[in-house]
């Protein structure tokens, strides 16, 4: 890796009271400096190569601002800097918006066709005019208005209802008895009221463990049914408009559809050939799907119910698993304390990208943060700092994500990464050890790829049906027993047995089938909202999930009003399964029996993460490959049987 001056991290307030003000400062300084350099950028010399300098200087500028105001209002506890936050991220997107739309910064940047600006410049340059087109620049000056008013109004239907599943966290009463089943140290969280009854958040540690433990199912039913309806009902106009507004907008742009305007920029390239993969997914899983869900229903049938759907899917999937496989979640949680599972996650990574990580006593926003400078082992040079949160709490971005404090620009800043979770503080699920180790894999993306001369290409920046395939793929070093033996010990000491491990994995082979469905009813939900807008967003729903789902709705639940990626991914949720196929893909040019193996492990690191998005996914891919990547590993991970798993 090439080396770089010895910048510093960005020095946050060490003083709670002192966070408003100093976002305030900052994100202005950013809008002002983004706006100086705009105007620089129309008062240099056409066809001046410094032009593409100037832009470059722009989205650093730019993207510092969208950074700050992302996370604080993601995860900030004080609702006056998150609300300032909020109002900042609107202020830098009619920045933008106005930026794309700007006929004279279009015109400077068409000037340097033909100006020679080397293979990175001529990425920056094709990218950013291809942008202004996408925003609407050499519309008629009516059109170019109505995108403007549009993109508004885009961004505060986004920001509202990502906001209305945020602030959408309810409890749900439920007598003492119920917690009969659930583990000891939830047992202890979960104090009974003097009304003998106790309450379950709707935050991840609180009720999917419920959901999997409890015996009652009149009890999990009313659980599943609070946490099926946050954002409910507050988002579905929220979200009916949003995607008026994004049809608009494509329409006004030319295209035929949304999700035609959206897959323009990635690797699938057209909007039509999206429903066309949901199908080969869905049907290529579809009949061990549905074998799967008859063998759960006789579980389900033992207790009572009649149906397989999500208030018991998982309560039976476990009784399963503990039959068949010898596996009891209970067991295995207790060899996952969060602090052993954490520390292990740096060792590993370290380990496998050559990476040292240094504690630091860094101000952060919550007590809970941890943070860590991140240097190659192999001559400590710093590359940049993760911070950590990864705990619940009150109003807090309820799910899981990286996001970006700092861009990483060489020789000018160093890349800084937050990971935001919601594990417990004590004994973790072993699906919640996989998840860690898949965010992770997005923070390792974002600072392993920081060091690039241009912005646009720092960090997860590749095509977006490409970005979680790294972290996927890192999901396999969380099922290794070698590697689990290295941190995954009980509280005396001694670690997971390997047996168990490889019971573990043959016991997760078994529902991957119907939850590949799962996904894809949640990728048609993504697609075909955008493609169709039900005029009852309920109803629309209610119907791709009997068409794409083995598993059934719960009754009276709106699950599209907190589905957060329609904010996010908007018609792209595909993108999930579209990664899988290349993560299956990757990890095969791993050997399965050395994982660490430096040879193929820091080819992986310099070839495919820290490029980020100076080239197209599929050429990193095949770089790192020696060949174009194909479906052969992911086909033969969906067709194995529990039986043949390693």
């Amino acid at each position: 890796m090439d080396p770089r001056p010895d910048l510093e991290p960005l020095a946050l307030p060490s003083e709670d009271g002192d966070w408003l003000e100093w976002l305030q400062r900052r994100a202005a300084t950013g809008l002002s400096d983004a706006g100086t350099e705009v105007a620089a950028l129309k008062s240099a010399p056409p066809g001046d190569s410094a032009v593409l300098q100037v832009w470059n200087d722009v989205q650093i500028a730019l993207s510092g601002v969208f950074a700050l105001s992302s996370l604080l209002s993601a995860v900030h506890p004080d609702a006056a800097v998150m609300e300032e936050a909020e109002s900042f991220e609107i202020e830098a997107r009619r920045f933008s918006t106005d930026l794309y739309l700007d006929a004279e910064v279009f015109a400077q940047l068409s000037s340097l066709a033909g100006t020679p600006l080397g293979d990175g410049g001529e990425r920056v340059l094709e990218d950013a005019l291809r942008s202004f087109r996408r925003a609407g620049v050499d519309r008629d000056a009516s059109i170019r208005e109505r995108l403007r008013d549009l993109n508004r109004r885009e961004s505060e239907l986004s920001q509202a209802f990502s906001r209305g599943i945020r602030d959408g966290r309810r409890t749900t009463s439920v007598p003492a008895a119920a917690l009969a089943g659930l583990p000891d140290d939830y047992v202890a969280d979960h104090p009974v009221g003097s009304d003998g009854r106790v309450e379950i958040s709707t935050d991840y540690p609180d009720t999917l463990p419920f959901l999997i433990h409890c015996r009652d199912p009149d009890v999990r039913r009313t659980v599943a049914h609070s946490f099926l309806n946050i954002g409910w009902p507050d988002n579905d106009p929220v979200l009916a408009e949003l995607l008026e507004v994004r049809e608009e907008q494509a329409r006004l742009l030319g295209y035929d559809d949304w999700p035609s305007y959206d897959a323009e920029v990635k690797m699938i390239g057209e909007g039509s050939r999206i429903p066309r993969f949901i199908d080969e997914i869905a049907e290529a899983s579809e009949a061990a799907g549905r074998d799967e869900v008859e063998q759960l229903l006789r579980y389900a049938q033992a207790e009572g119910e009649e149906v397989i759907d999500f208030a018991n899917w998982r309560h039976h999937v476990e009784a399963l698993k503990r039959d068949r496989f010898g596996v009891d979640s209970q067991e295995v949680r207790r060899y996952f304390e969060f602090a052993k599972v954490r520390q292990g996650l740096l060792d590993v990574t370290g380990r496998l990208f050559g990476l040292v990580y240094t504690p630091v006593a860094a101000a952060t926003w919550h007590q809970e943060a941890t943070s860590y400078d991140v240097a190659l082992a192999e001559n400590g040079q710093r590359l940049g700092r993760i911070h950590l949160d990864l705990h619940p709490r009150p109003r807090k971005y309820n799910h899981a994500a990286q996001f970006t404090l700092v861009a990483g620009v060489r020789g000018r800043q160093l890349p800084e990464g937050v990971l935001v979770c919601n594990f417990s503080r004590g004994l973790m699920d072993f699906d919640h050890v996989v998840t860690l180790f898949h965010e992770f894999g997005h923070l390792m993306h974002h600072v392993l790829a920081g060091r690039h001369e241009w912005a646009r290409f720092s960090g997860v920046a590749t095509e977006w049906d490409f970005v979680e395939a790294p972290s996927q793929m890192l999901e396999e070093w969380a099922w290794d027993p070698a590697v689990l033996s290295g941190f995954a010990t009980d509280a005396a000491g001694e670690p997971i047995p390997e047996d168990l491990v490889v019971r573990m994995r043959a016991a997760e082979e078994f529902g991957k089938a119907f939850q590949v469905r799962t996904q894809m009813a949640y990728a048609a939900v993504s697609y075909w909202f955008h493609q169709e807008r039900p005029a009852d967003l309920t109803s629309g729903l209610q119907q791709l999930m009997r068409r794409y789902s083995l598993v059934e709705q719960v009754p009276d639940t709106h699950f599209h009003a907190g589905f957060g990626h329609l904010a996010g991914y908007t018609s792209a949720y595909y993108t999930y399964m579209w990664s899988q196929v290349i993560a299956k893909d990757m990890f095969s040019a791993f050997d399965p029996d050395d994982l660490f193996a430096p040879e193929v492990a820091h080819r992986y690191r310099d070839t495919v993460l820290a490029a980020g998005g100076s080239r197209d996914a599929a050429d990193l891919v095949e770089e790192f490959l020696g060949r174009p990547y194909d479906n052969r590993a992911f086909t033969a991970w969906l067709e194995s049987t529990p039986q043949e798993a390693r």
